[in-house]
C-alpha cells in the first residue's frame, strides 16, 4: 500500500518545522511539489531549502507539476463552483503523480504551508482522489505552525481575550461586517484589504505579510493610523515580488 504524508511546514521559516514533521520528511521517498510559475518560484525554493536543511542523509526524489490555474475573477454565486473546478483539476494531478511516480511500497509527501487543516485544500483533494478509486493509498497528517499562530507570536499578542471567542474568516465574509458576538477576528485570503472599511471604528489591527520568511512585514496599531501604511507597504511588496500572502487580526475595543 502506498503511503502519503501531508506535512505542515509552517509559515515559511525552516526552523518552524516540528520534530514530528522532520521525522516524516526523513521517512519520505518522493516529495510532490506543485509549482506556480516563475512569479512564485521562491515558494518552491523555500520548500527545497527545507529539504536541504533537514535531509542531509539518505536519498529522495522531488517531483514537480504545474499547479492548475484558478478562475480568480469568479465572485458571488460563481465562487464556490470555480473553486470546486480548480480542486478537481488538482485531484487529477495528484492522482497521476501518486499512480505514476510512487511505487507500491513507497511513501510520498505533500508539503503544506502552515497547517493542513486551516484554509488548505490538500486533505479534501486527497479524499476526492480516494473516492474516485483509480489509485489506492493511506495517508496521515502532520500539523504545522499556521500563519495565524506565527502572526500573533510575532506581534506578541494572543488570539483571544479572557472568556471571549475568536473567529477565523476569509476576507469575503468580513465584508459583511464583524461576526455577531465576536470582537477578535482573524482574516485570511483577503485580496481587497477589507479592513479599510473599519477605519472609522475603534479597532486595532495586527497585520503581517510573508510571515516567517526573510521578506516578512509587520504593522500594528489603530486601523485609522495603520491602514494607509499597510496599503502602501502591501502595494510596494506586491510590485516587488509579484504576489503577496498576508494575514491579520482585527481587535475591536469593548463597546459601552
Amino acid at each position: 500500500m502506498r503511503k502519503i504524508h501531508v506535512i505542515g511546514i509552517g509559515a515559511g521559516d525552516p526552523e518552524q518545522l516540528t520534530l514530528q514533521a522532520v521525522r516524516a520528511l526523513r521517512s519520505t521517498d518522493v516529495f510532490f511539489i506543485l509549482e506556480k510559475g516563475e512569479v512564485k518560484a521562491d515558494l518552491t525554493r523555500l520548500r527545497r531549502d527545507m529539504l536541504d536543511t533537514h535531509l542531509t542523509q539518505g536519498t529522495y526524489r522531488v517531483v514537480e507539476a504545474r499547479d492548475p490555474e484558478r478562475d480568480r475573477t469568479a465572485d458571488g454565486a460563481a465562487y464556490s463552483p470555480a473553486v470546486g473546478d480548480w480542486r478537481s483539476a488538482r485531484a487529477d494531478i495528484y492522482a497521476r503523480l501518486i499512480a505514476e511516480e510512487l511505487g507500491e511500497e513507497e511513501t510520498g509527501a505533500f508539503l503544506v504551508w502552515g497547517d493542513p487543516s486551516l484554509y488548505d485544500s490538500t486533505l479534501g483533494i486527497l479524499e476526492e482522489v480516494l473516492e474516485r478509486g483509480a489509485v489506492a493509498f493511506e495517508y496521515d497528517v502532520v500539523p504545522g505552525i499556521s500563519s495565524v499562530s506565527a502572526l500573533v507570536a510575532r506581534h506578541r499578542t494572543g488570539l483571544n481575550r479572557i472568556a471571549r471567542p475568536v473567529q477565523i474568516t476569509p476576507g469575503r465574509r468580513l465584508a459583511e461586517g464583524f461576526p455577531e458576538g465576536v470582537d477578535d477576528v482573524v482574516v485570511m485570503l483577503d485580496a481587497h484589504q477589507t479592513f479599510q472599511r473599519f477605519a472609522q471604528e475603534d479597532v486595532d489591527i495586527y497585520w503581517g505579510a510573508y510571515i516567517g520568511t526573510p521578506d516578512e512585514i509587520l504593522v500594528s496599531g489603530p486601523i485609522a493610523e495603520a491602514a494607509p501604511r499597510i496599503e502602501r507597504l502591501r502595494a510596494e511588496a506586491r510590485e516587488r515580488k509579484g504576489w503577496i500572502m498576508d494575514t491579520y487580526l482585527l481587535r475591536r475595543h469593548p463597546r459601552d
